[in-house]
């Protein structure tokens, strides 16, 4: 394998985990006036709101909210807040994805796994 192309991956996954933030409802979502339709988790915090305020087209309350659920289920609020900051400043994540240090990879093992919840739950 080629390592000098795992940064470009990296932004590449990135830019897959921040797309699913704008992807917007369809399946499950609240309200649509379908009795079988599911229920999603519905949360405000630090990742709703940078959510809503990244103006994405397809962000919407149901969405965000639903991915600051996600986020109240792995990351706790200090982590919640430094997740809200790859909304505005995406290369910041691929720094953190990237660092050597032992905090930051314990942080992004956490982090994929509340990206992993959100993708299941909010897509």
């Amino acid at each position: 394998m080629i390592t000098t192309f795992r940064p470009v991956r990296g932004a590449l996954a990135l830019t897959a985990i921040l797309a699913l933030t704008a992807c917007g409802g369809g399946r499950g979502a609240v309200g649509g006036g379908r009795y079988d339709a599911p229920v999603r988790a519905f949360a405000t915090g630090p990742v709703y709101t940078a959510c809503l305020r990244a103006n994405r087209t397809a962000a919407s309350r149901d969405l965000c909210g639903c991915v600051q659920a996600s986020a109240d289920t792995k990351l706790s609020r200090g982590e919640q807040s430094r997740a809200a900051k790859f909304f505005s400043d995406p290369h910041q994540a691929q720094v953190t994805r990237q660092s050597d240090r032992a905090r930051d990879e314990r942080y992004w093992t956490r982090y994929k796994q509340f990206v992993a919840i959100a993708e299941r739950t909010c897509a």
